[in-house]
């Protein structure tokens, strides 16, 4: 059965009205959306092929039709026009973003709040993890007798610090000196070699001054472990309950356990691909089958990538939200290149 120009008319008119009424289209609305020159009798026919083609579905309880995936995916790739984000969208965008570039894990937090907020659908971030990290600098902060803060600044300005305990007393004034042998010996080496390193100071030093030793050793490498993983960051989970599709808490129930406490297993795009669009059962994960998610990535810099992504119902506006996120993605790439700035607004806004 040939998909005609007609076909598609039809099944654009069901998925764009689908996705603002969440309710089944019927063909008395097709007519009118098609402005008379198609009679009911005839759309309802093309609807008829449409679903014996598995592009639409028609529930049970009414006689309306609705887009399945299949119909779905021929939208996103053929039908969906594309759409840029407004001046004020736009500019909501840049006053979050603008200035000079922070903690990573802070942007990455702010950036999918931003996103959730202005799509009203869950949304997550993540910066892809970067291997061969190193350490760039230690420092040593006293608390007590038995305390103190180890603070590790990695070769990617990262900062992070955790209080550290020890069995045996610090001697006094020894932690100028750990921090020393620490920035002399252990930075811009791997973990391997450091852990190496490690050994061969074993028998120089006492065991008071080796354990801190080993101990700020062992946090720095656990950090460069991390920091070679996926850091994800989700939020606006209940946004997903006032979505019709889930309004049910127990449909709903296994999604939100995925963002809130699975979200490592939520989808990354392909090295290369820039934006990514994942239609119910095209998601791997049982928990996405049904739902969609739009995912843009980003350059951070230092051969590392950042991803932006939306979780919603696969009734979504896909080009509201792809174009929501492509701009977000444009925009994070220019705060982590020139300077760390955003560019001034006539230069990314058409």
């Amino acid at each position: 059965m040939e998909l005609t120009a007609r076909k598609k008319q039809i099944l654009k008119v069901v998925t764009e009205r689908y996705i603002d009424a969440a309710e089944p289209v019927g063909s008395k609305y097709i007519a009118q959306a098609m402005g008379g020159s198609v009679s009911s009798a005839t759309i309802r026919n093309e609807l008829a092929d449409l679903t014996e083609m598995g592009y639409l579905e028609q529930p049970h309880t009414s006689a309306g039709r609705v887009p399945s995936p299949k119909g779905y995916r021929l939208y996103v790739n053929e039908l969906m026009e594309q759409r840029q984000v407004s001046p004020d969208e736009a500019a909501d965008i840049d006053a979050a973003l603008g200035g000079k570039r922070k903690e990573l894990d802070a942007v990455l937090a702010q950036a999918g709040q931003m996103v959730s907020s202005i799509v009203s659908y869950p949304a997550y971030a993540a910066a892809a993890g970067k291997s061969g990290l190193t350490v760039r600098r230690y420092d040593l902060l006293p608390v007590d007798a038995l305390s103190f803060i180890a603070v590790v600044m990695t070769a990617d300005s990262r900062v992070k610090s955790q209080l550290l305990r020890t069995d045996l007393p610090l001697p006094d004034g020894q932690l100028p000196n750990l921090a020393n042998l620490l920035n002399t010996h252990f930075t811009g080496i791997s973990t391997e070699e450091m852990g190496a390193k490690l050994m061969s100071l074993a028998s120089q030093l006492k065991a008071e001054l080796f354990m801190p030793l080993s101990q700020a050793i062992e946090f720095a490498t656990g950090v460069l472990d991390r920091s070679a993983q996926h850091q994800f960051f989700t939020t606006g989970q209940t946004r997903l309950l006032s979505q019709p599709e889930f309004q049910d808490f127990g449909k709903a129930n296994d999604l939100m356990a995925l963002l809130t406490d699975r979200k490592e297993n939520l989808p990354v795009p392909d090295e290369n691909t820039s934006m990514q669009i994942l239609i119910g059962p095209e998601n791997v994960n049982e928990a996405l089958k049904d739902a969609s998610v739009v995912v843009a990535s980003y350059d951070i810099g230092d051969n590392m990538r950042g991803l932006i992504g939306v979780v919603g119902p696969t009734r979504m506006d896909y080009a509201a939200v792809a174009a929501r996120l492509s701009y977000f993605a444009e925009s994070l790439t220019r705060m982590f290149g020139k300077n760390n700035e955003l560019p001034p607004k006539e230069d990314h806004i058409s």
